[in-house]
This record gives structure tokens, sequence and C-alpha cells, in this order.
């Protein structure tokens, strides 16, 4: 079997090809846009290293699948390239995340104030994940300025961030680690 190519060196003049071999800038919004969503999942497998419930394990692996999807998408140019079925977010991978949700946050005690984003190790890399989500989220949209962008998609991204959330108040409770909420008057 013949080793492939690491390196190329196509890209050494700073650009790259798009899925379909469009050639742009590496700091082309779409760029932006799937290079985070490619450090979010990154982390999202620093992540797994913390996580002990073999559930949680599951889910988080299948997003970090997903998140390969939402980059295809987003390395597409729908208006040289056709979108392959493959490349597209479903409205049931949404659903799956919000049902997640809502199973994870009927384990934990009602939220009345901001909390800190910090707890036991893995809910502090919990809550590195979910900012790196809400800044792929607005990358995302930045390039829905100039691209469309499915609405499943941006549903997706908005609940994974939602998701990231209840799952680190989740290894905080689990970790028995207290909830450090925000103090209003910073005392």
């Amino acid at each position: 079997m013949k080793k492939s190519m690491i390196y190329t060196k196509t890209g050494d003049g700073g650009r790259t090809s798009l899925v379909g071999g469009t050639r742009v800038s590496k700091t082309d919004d779409r760029l932006e846009a799937y290079g985070t969503v490619d450090e979010l999942n990154s982390f999202l497998g620093l992540l797994l290293t913390y996580l002990s419930d073999e559930r949680d394990q599951a889910f988080v692996s299948r997003v970090q699948n997903e998140l390969f999807v939402v980059g295809s998408y987003l390395a597409t140019d729908q208006s040289t390239t056709q979108l392959r079925a493959s490349s597209r977010v479903t409205p049931e991978q949404v659903e799956s995340l919000e049902h997640e949700i809502d199973r994870l946050d009927a384990m934990l005690p009602p939220l009345n104030a901001f909390l800190l984003p910090r707890g036991s190790r893995g809910a502090a890399v919990c809550h590195v994940c979910r900012t790196v989500c809400r800044r792929a989220e607005r990358r995302i949209l930045a390039l829905a300025k100039q691209a469309e962008i499915a609405p499943e998609l941006l549903a997706y991204v908005n609940r994974l961030s939602d998701y990231l959330f209840v799952l680190s108040r989740k290894m905080n409770h689990g970790d028995k680690k207290n909830e450090i909420f925000w103090k209003i008057d910073c005392k």
C-alpha cells in the first residue's frame, strides 16, 4: 500500500481548496467557519478523556462525527459545487441534541443564576468546548451573509452549545463540585 503524502505544498501561498476544487484564501470566511468547527471537534476529543459515563462518551463521539458533516457542508461552495447528501445536517440530528439536553437537564437542579465556567477539570474543558462552539456559530453566521446556510445546520450548532452547557453541569454534579454562581456585586 502506497503511503499518502501528508504535505502537498499547494497551500504554501496562502490558498487552499474547497470541496469540488475551488481555490480560496486561507483567510476566507468559509475557512474561518469550518476551521473553528474543526477546533471545536479537537476540543471535544480532549473532553472525551474526562468523560466516564459511557452514554455521554458515545453521544460526544457521535457529535464529533456529525461535526465532520457540518465541516463538509461549510467547505462546499454551493454556487460552484453540488452539496453531497452526506454533507447535510438533518432535523433528526437537531432533535437528538434537544432530547439529550432534556435528558441531562432532568437530572439537575433548576438553575436560577448565571454560572461561572469552572468546577471539575472536565467541566471546565466542557465550558471551553461550549465557548468554541459559540465562536463557530458566529463564524458560520458571518459566512451566512455571503452564502446560504441551511437552518438545520444553524440550529444544530446552536443546540450543541446548549448541550455542552448542560453536560458541564452534569459533570460538576457527578464530580460533587459545587456550581459557582456569578456574584453580581463582584465580591
